[in-house]
């Protein structure tokens, strides 16, 4: 500092650094007004040069402390600025998500809109194959349908609807059947499962789709130009007759055969699992838990009784139980027919005496397709008594059965005097759906006599119009 400032702003600076009185004392040693430092004893201008240490100390410490509050005021503004483009990347990382899932939930809405990847638990496996084999289904005669859309389309409805008419529960709100018991003829109740009406279409479409597959020649039930009238006409005169039934006929064809029924036809995996669900349905039982009811399944998947699509779909998988009964018939001698779940053998002459090998092999025969004869409705008629195929009377002539005829044409007289009123038709109140049906069964065996009935059944219902009766729900 001993060096003369130039300009007055050098000593502004000069003051600044120190104080006024240390450069004063300074120029006043520079100019020999006052002696150097350490010349003079006890120096009153070392106060002041004490004085400007301490105050250069203290600039450097405020220069310091302003250096350090610099460096907060920018580590404080570095980590709002980081908090900021943590919180945009944050945002954009949630946008970026939001459009995935959007785009995902597109995607996923389309594949539903277009495609079936699950139908319940245990049934779902092979929907993603959509293969079929349409070589093998040219030679049925059956349309390539691979896909849920390409069903869907067929059969005029969404891939929604499609989805949620096979689409199988354990426990459901909802049940795609109307369930009601009807008497049987031999005693006892029948389950009827009446599909409601948007699955009804569903399989009677699945059902005209299979009609151009020929059955065999020995089945007569629910097939066009075939009846119970064609199914008696071959054991007409015979020797014997033997007639047998299969138990549990339509409940006995679970699931997995029907799926693998269509597989065999050439459809894929995923149209044969569509298909097979919407043809069967398991045994269920209603229960209401707080005021809502919930149909639980009490067995697995089966044919149900009442649904269009079971008996085509029986005759279609009996046709090698036929082709074996046949041949098997034909070895031994006796003739072989079907009707639904009837079986019926007949022969006349020596072959009569096979009746024992018959029923054995064709016991064996019919375990081995996976069904079941019913113990108790095994009959063997010779000509001695009255044979009877499916209700036809085959002795002579076809017929009814005369002590049937006698009783029906007594409560047609009955019901034309007085009404229906404590009448009874097969234990139950009779209706005029009941005597109409049987009237049309008896003109179909014996044109003459069915045709009088017929006649009278048109008095009666111009007399006493029919009255409406509901199902009785099962229990």
């Amino acid at each position: 500092m001993s060096n003369q400032p130039r300009t007055r702003q050098e000593l502004y600076d000069r003051i600044r650094q120190s104080s006024r009185d240390e450069v004063i004392l300074e120029e006043m040693v520079r100019l020999g007004f006052w002696p150097a430092e350490g010349e003079m004893p006890q120096d009153p201008a070392d106060e002041i040069r004490r004085k400007g240490e301490i105050q250069r100390e203290l600039a450097a410490l405020r220069a310091e402390n302003r250096k350090l509050h610099n460096e907060a005021a920018i580590k404080k503004q570095l980590y709002k600025d980081r908090l900021a483009a943590s919180k945009q990347k944050r945002q954009e990382t949630k946008e970026r998500r939001e459009q995935e899932r959007r785009a995902r939930a597109a995607a996923w809405r389309d594949r539903n809109a277009r495609d079936i990847v699950y139908l319940g638990a245990g049934v779902s496996g092979g929907l993603n194959q959509t293969e079929c084999d349409r070589t093998r289904l040219q030679q049925f005669g059956l349309p390539a349908y691979g896909t849920a859309e390409e069903i869907a389309k067929a059969m005029q409805i969404s891939v929604g609807q499609l989805r949620f008419l096979a689409f199988s529960r354990r426990t459901a709100q909802v049940s795609h059947y109307v369930r009601f018991k009807i008497p049987k003829k031999t005693g006892g109740e029948r389950l009827i499962s009446a599909p409601m009406p948007r699955l009804k279409q569903a399989q009677y479409w699945i059902a005209e789709q299979l009609t151009s597959i020929p059955l065999h020649e020995a089945a007569h039930g629910f097939c066009l130009g075939r009846s119970i009238v064609t199914n008696a006409t071959p054991h007409l005169g015979a020797d014997v007759v033997i007639n047998l039934d299969l138990q549990d006929f339509f409940p006995s064809v679970s699931y997995p055969r029907v799926k693998g029924l269509f597989r065999s036809f050439g459809y894929s995996e995923a149209a044969a699992t569509i298909f097979a669900l919407l043809c069967t349905e398991p045994d269920v039982v209603e229960v209401d838990l707080d005021g809502q009811n919930y149909y639980v399944a009490q067995s697995q998947r089966h044919l149900p009784q009442g649904a269009p699509t079971s008996p085509i779909l029986t005759n279609l998988l009996c046709r090698r139980l036929d082709r074996r009964l046949t041949a098997m018939a034909a070895e031994l001698g006796y003739r072989y027919t079907r009707y639904a779940d009837d079986l019926t053998f007949s022969t006349t002459g020596p072959s009569q005496q096979q009746v024992g090998k018959l029923l054995r092999r064709t016991h064996a025969i019919v375990t081995h397709e996976g069904f079941t004869i019913h113990p108790q409705k095994t009959r063997v008629l010779r000509n001695g008594r009255q044979q009877e195929v499916t209700g036809v009377v085959v002795n002579e002539k076809l017929n009814v059965d005369r002590k049937t005829l006698k009783r029906f044409r007594a409560l047609l007289y009955q019901i034309e005097q007085s009404g229906y009123d404590d009448q009874h038709w097969g234990g139950q109140p009779v209706s005029f759906a009941q005597i109409q049906g049987y009237a049309n069964f008896v003109a179909m065996v014996n044109p003459e006599r069915g045709s009088q009935f017929q006649a009278q059944v048109k008095r009666i219902k111009r007399k006493y119009p029919p009255r409406v009766q509901t199902p009785r729900p099962a229990s």
